[in-house]
Parts: structure tokens; C-alpha cells; sequence
């Protein structure tokens, strides 16, 4: 399952700094607007010691952690949503990804320019919901044109459907809300909201790009981004981009801890930020353990066995007959396959056995 999450904010807030942290693959860090001109993509490794433990006992002949994408979109300007600046690539391109994660700019550096003069991320922030809302105002109000003579002339159950989630979705995007803040309660309603692709629907985490001195506490900036999404059930993660580039720079772990103790912290905020969003879709990591390979794979939060057999390959779904499934405190507390089976914690599942995070499984099939 491939995660891609895109990393979007005004001109120098950090964004490509922050990026060049998460991936080897280091974009351009400069400054002056659009340097990052392309989208630059990154696959990152979701930090997960649990597959290390498994590892120890297991001895295989390979580890493979699960993965995301990163992709470092160009800077968006005021306009962007009619074209200035890069707003058509950059509307485009964050059109692709799962998830947002929005970089503001929490610090003050006279040498690197404010695209608009001054530091205000609630500004910065509002001007980048805005350009977003108002796309996909211009996509909802092109559907309405089309659906709405069939909606109420016809007898066309699904057109009259659709054009009641658009009406719903065109109203909070009036009032300068965001599609995600919308809701609703029928199956068929939520297939039809999601089949818009709208970018406000998209999940978002904020990321707070901050100074040194304020990486484990945060600062006065970081308080007015809290106040300012508190009613929009939205993750806040605090960086210090910067300082977070020269410790990936280190060589070894050791010295990267160490370095990350002197500021405050326990853990980088690399880690911290791939777990938020891999949290903020709803996903949860299942594993594979045999001689050959430990495996991490990504599922749904909510899966039933055979949808996550599926994840493995699509013949294993078809033909799944059953899992066989070993809680991963078990395995860890006997130390081996063997010695759960011997114990009796090795339970037998079916199609309705819903996967739960750390789970090790062994799918049964005939295809």
C-alpha cells in the first residue's frame, strides 16, 4: 500500500528543509520562492522497533519496514487557485497525494525573506486554506452545473444524491470552511463525497518549523497555530527543521541521540512526524515473520483478515481460507513460532477476525 503525503506551505517556511531531514534525496534549500520546482519524492522508513525485536528472535535473511512517500511540493503564493505564481502544478500536484502535511514557518531569521514581509503562520495559514477552498469551490460549483437540471427534473435516485452533497459541500466552502469539516451519514453520501477528490477534504497535520531554542518547548508562534485549529480536529507537530538536518547528517545513532538529548528531546522529529501521519490516516502496521524476511505491512485500521491477506497480493484475498495469528506481546514473551504454538497462543482466524496493530500473521489460501 503506497502512502504518499505531500509537504505543501508558502515560500521559505522550511518546507524543502524539512524535507531533505525525512529523504536522501535532498531538494534544493534556498532562498528565494519556487526553488523546488518539480516535485522532489522521497521513500522514508516508518520507525517501528517492533520489527527490529521480531528480527532479534527471528534471525532472517532480510528486514523490510513498511514505507511512505514524501514529496516536496513547489511554494504556493496568493492566487495560486487562479494560476499565479506555480498554483496550477502546485494544485495539481498535492491533488495526487493521501495526506498534507502543512509547514509553517514558527521563527524568526532576518536573513531568510518572508514571502509577505513578516512572520505569521496563521496568516500564511489561512492564505494556503483559502487558494484550496476556493479550488475546489470552482470544482464543486462545475459539478453543480452538470448534476442539477437531473437532480430535480429526473428520477435519478444517485444525481439527486450527489447534488445534495454538493450543495452541502458548496456552502461550508462559502464560508471559508474546509470540505473536511462536512460529515456524512450514509455510506452512499461518503462514496459520492469521496469520489470528488476535493483537496480540503485531504487529512492535514501541521508542522510548526521552529528555531533551536524552541524545539522541545515550542514558542509564542506555536501557541496562535493552536488557537487558530483547535476546532479543527487537527494534529500539531513542533520541528525544528534546521537543527533536525544537521542530526540526520550525523553518522551513527549514538551520536544523533546524543544530539537530540542536548536540545530536549527524546525522539526526532523526523520519527514523530512520519508516526503522526502514518496515525493520520487511520493505518496500523501487521507483520510477516519466517527465515526468509521480517515484514512490516500497512493496512487500514478496521481491515478484516482476508482485506489484509490482500495487501500481500490479490490471490491470497481471492482464495483465503484462514489466518493464523500471534499477538506480537506473545511472540516477543516466548521468543519464538514454536514456543507460541506449544503454548496455545496461536490463534486460528476467519473472515471476520478484524486485524489488530502488531499483529503476525500467516495467511492460508487456495487460489
Amino acid at each position: 500500500m503506497a502512502l504518499q503525503c505531500g509537504i505543501v506551505g508558502l515560500p521559505n517556511v522550511g518546507k524543502s528543509t524539512l524535507f531533505n531531514c525525512l529523504s536522501n534525496a535532498k531538494a534544493q534549500a534556498a532562498n528565494f520562492p519556487f526553488c523546488t520546482i518539480e516535485p522532489n519524492v522521497g521513500v522514508i522508513t516508518v520507525p517501528d522497533n517492533r520489527l527490529n525485536k521480531l528480527a532479534e528472535l527471528v534471525h532472517p535473511g532480510r528486514i523490510v519496514p513498511t514505507t511512505v512517500e514524501i514529496v516536496d511540493i513547489a511554494g504556493l503564493v496568493k492566487g495560486a487557485s487562479k494560476g499565479e505564481g506555480l498554483g496550477n502544478k502546485f494544485l495539481a500536484n498535492i491533488r495526487e497525494t493521501d495526506a498534507i502535511i502543512h509547514v509553517l514557518r514558527c521563527f524568526d531569521d532576518d536573513n531568510v525573506t518572508h514571502v509577505d514581509g513578516s512572520v505569521d503562520p496563521v496568516r500564511d495559514k489561512e492564505i494556503i486554506d483559502a487558494e484550496l477552498q476556493l479550488k475546489d469551490l470552482e470544482t464543486i460549483e462545475s459539478r453543480i452545473q452538470r448534476v442539477q437540471k437531473q437532480a430535480q427534473t429526473g428520477g435519478d435516485k444517485t444525481a439527486k444524491q450527489t447534488y445534495e452533497v454538493l450543495l452541502r459541500f458548496k456552502s461550508a466552502l462559502e464560508q471559508g470552511k474546509s470540505a473536511r469539516t462536512v460529515t456524512f451519514d450514509t455510506k452512499e453520501e461518503q462514496k459520492i463525497a469521496h469520489d470528488l477528490f476535493l483537496l480540503t477534504t485531504k487529512p492535514v497535520l501541521y508542522v510548526c518549523n521552529v528555531d533551536e531554542a524552541s524545539a522541545a518547548s515550542g514558542n509564542a508562534y506555536v501557541e496562535q497555530v493552536r488557537e487558530a485549529v483547535k476546532e479543527e480536529n487537527a494534529e500539531i507537530l513542533v520541528v525544528a527543521a534546521k537543527i533536525e538536518s544537521e542530526i540526520a547528517e550525523l553518522e551513527t545513532y549514538d551520536e544523533r541521540q546524543m544530539f537530540l538529548e542536548e536540545i530536549g528531546l527524546e525522539e526526532s522529529g523526523v520519527s514523530r512526524l512520519i508516526k503522526s501521519a502514518y496515525s493520520l490516516l487511520d493505518l496500523e502496521t501487521f507483520f510477516t515473520a519466517g527465515e526468509m524476511e521480517v515484514k512490516a505491512w500497512t493496512y487500514h485500521k478496521g481491515w478484516k483478515a482476508p482485506q489484509c491477506a490482500g495487501v500481500i497480493h490479490t490471490d491470497f484475498e481471492k482464495g483465503f481460507i484462514r489466518a493464523e495469528v500471534i499477538k506480537y506481546d506473545d511472540y516477543i514473551a516466548y521468543g519464538s513460532e514454536a514456543a507460541v504454538r506449544e503454548a496455545g497462543k496461536l490463534n486460528v482466524e476467519g473472515k471476520d477476525y478484524v486485524v489488530e496493530d502488531g499483529d503476525i500473521m500467516h495467511f492460508r489460501f487456495n487460489v
